[in-house]
């Protein structure tokens, strides 16, 4: 775990004069385009479970309906929302999380913390390493997979992790988002929530008003 931390503020570090300058120009254009706060914040689960707040620029407006209550993430996603997930280029404040030691660049991605009693005790191993900003799984199909797979796919991931994988991964991973494969499950603008080892229903992440992050 120790080697894995230092590889990860050695990539993270080395390559902050491309990655920080993208940031900032990232920021201006969710400022100009979908207004402010241009970060989106959220607790998830970290190491073991335990939450920390995962750092992303936002990507969704906040439109109501009459009631008040938010729209559907479909309805408020915007086209130039769209592009940021499709690069990616919404994860990049999550460096600073890796930079906090609350993630790595390559692990489960961190999900929902409402997941947490949903998961069988199998499941629930993909907390036994750092959540990271890319992963086997998500070079395995994104969010195009199905629950199952997925967490499969992260629990192969923690017993077969090693320093020489996470480079692999990482290489992929530019190789995706150039692709643009796996960006979401069809007919959502990510995934539908995991409800358990059941049936899921027609909504995921939740960008919540500025009151709320």
């Amino acid at each position: 775990m120790r080697a894995k931390r230092i590889f990860d503020l050695a990539v993270t570090l080395a390559t902050a004069p491309l990655w920080v300058p993208l940031a900032g120009l990232v920021a201006l254009l969710v400022a100009w385009r979908l207004g402010r706060p241009v970060l989106f914040r959220q607790e998830r689960p970290g190491l073991h479970g335990r939450p920390f707040t995962l750092v992303k620029f936002r990507t969704m407006r906040d439109a109501r309906d009459a009631s008040g209550a938010l729209l559907p993430d479909a309805e408020r996603l915007t086209r130039f929302g769209r592009f940021l997930r499709a690069t990616s280029l919404d994860e990049l404040p999550e460096l600073w999380n890796v930079l906090k030691g609350e993630m790595s660049l390559v692990g489960p991605r961190p999900l929902l913390v409402d997941y947490l009693t949903r998961y069988s005790p199998e499941q629930a191993r993909r907390h036994e390493v750092p959540p990271g900003i890319t992963g086997w799984a998500q070079i395995h199909g994104r969010n195009a997979l199905g629950w199952p797979e997925r967490f499969a796919l992260d629990v192969w991931y923690v017993d077969n992790r090693s320093l020489r994988l996470d480079l692999a991964i990482l290489a992929r991973t530019f190789l995706q988002i150039v692709r643009r494969e796996g960006i979401s499950a069809e007919g959502h603008a990510t995934m539908p929530p995991f409800e358990g080892n059941g049936e899921t229903g027609p909504g995921h992440e939740r960008e919540r008003p500025a009151g709320l992050r």
